[in-house]
């Protein structure tokens, strides 16, 4: 996979930034080195997919079930993978906001021609709750407690958007930082572009940056391995709630990406929370919501090796870190320093 390459090749520091947080050289050179080793107990990714990652509402997975979405990615992605369903001895998805989850992993995992023998196991760490399931299996089968599982992360925010989490513990309500776990992304954003001195035109800038790189890289076709064209349904006319007619498509690109937004456009978009901060956030400077799902396939090196398959990566290690609620989206400064 390209991408998965050119993404891996960018994570080497610089020499610069490397001495401009005090780090000796030689060591940095010996740790890089030492990841790049291979040996034999690696875990490693041998499969990669995900689906197209559509707009919640308005895009291609809107009238897909959390459930639909999640059985058919599994049933046309796990035949690719070049490992029968019944050598993966566990799966691990995380998903934030699908009610029982762990229910309908189980549901999903047996209709998709996994045998009753592979249990599953839903974890929620919010955003980074596809990445936990990644941890979870890669820390058990660095255990020796697997040599297959797969980790999947998989949303349908169209059916199930965030819901306001409600404290009935005046405890919890007279303490400030507890109130603010419960406070939406988009107020976080705000607070955290105040405390950070994050100006609209610096987040307008990067979106750009952003959408131009993305809509380039889907044009040239540097996607298209990576997705799992997905065949699913929508409502012919979503405004008439009387109307039930369904017609068949094919989802098969993220259809989030906007194409030819210039400067100009940047600044005239309006405020998505506009009753928060400075509303400096807006549609095109923010990350979109998003239905959509993923998968890994991991095992150690040695039996990718005894299987013949390819080795795309190896996971080498997670870090997770907490920090001031209010500003919550500053975390991965300090998860990855």
């Amino acid at each position: 996979m390209p991408r998965l390459a050119t993404i891996t090749s960018s994570i080497t520091p610089t020499m610069q930034l490397v001495k401009s947080r005090g780090f000796a050289t030689s060591s940095i050179r010996h740790s890089l080195d030492k990841l790049r080793q291979k040996n034999r107990d690696d875990v490693v990714i041998t499969f990669a997919k995900r689906t197209a990652l559509t707009r919640a509402k308005k895009g291609g997975f809107r009238d897909t079930t959390s459930d639909q979405l999640l059985y058919s990615f599994l049933s046309t992605a796990m035949p690719l993978s070049g490992v029968p369903h019944s050598a993966v001895q566990d799966i691990i998805a995380g998903v934030c906001h699908t009610p029982s989850p762990a229910y309908e992993v189980r549901a999903a995992a047996l209709a998709a021609g996994f045998p009753e023998t592979t249990p599953v196991e839903a974890v929620n760490r919010l955003c980074s709750s596809g990445l936990m399931a990644v941890r979870h299996v890669s820390d058990s089968i660095a255990r020796g407690e697997l040599d297959v599982g797969l980790a999947i992360g998989y949303e349908s925010m169209s059916n199930h958007p965030r819901p306001t989490p409600v404290f009935g513990s005046e405890a919890i309500r007279n303490h400030a930082a507890s109130v603010d776990c419960a406070k939406p992304m988009g107020w976080t954003s705000e607070m955290l572009a105040l405390d950070y001195d994050v100006s609209r035109e610096k987040q307008d800038t990067y979106g750009l940056v952003s959408h131009t790189r993305a809509s380039a890289a889907q044009k040239s076709g540097k996607f298209k391995d990576e997705i799992v064209p997905l065949r699913t349904t929508v409502l012919v006319d979503p405004k008439d709630p009387s109307n039930t007619a369904r017609e068949e498509i094919t989802v098969h690109e993220d259809d989030g990406i906007r194409h030819g937004l210039t400067m100009d456009k940047m600044r005239t978009a309006k405020p998505a929370f506009k009753d928060y901060g400075e509303a400096r956030s807006t549609g095109p400077n923010s990350s979109q919501v998003t239905d959509g799902a993923a998968m890994l396939l991991m095992m150690p090196r040695w039996k990718a090796e005894q299987l013949g398959l390819d080795v795309l990566a190896k996971h080498v290690g997670t870090s997770v870190v907490g920090c001031t609620p209010r500003v919550m989206g500053v975390g991965p400064v300090y998860a990855i320093p």
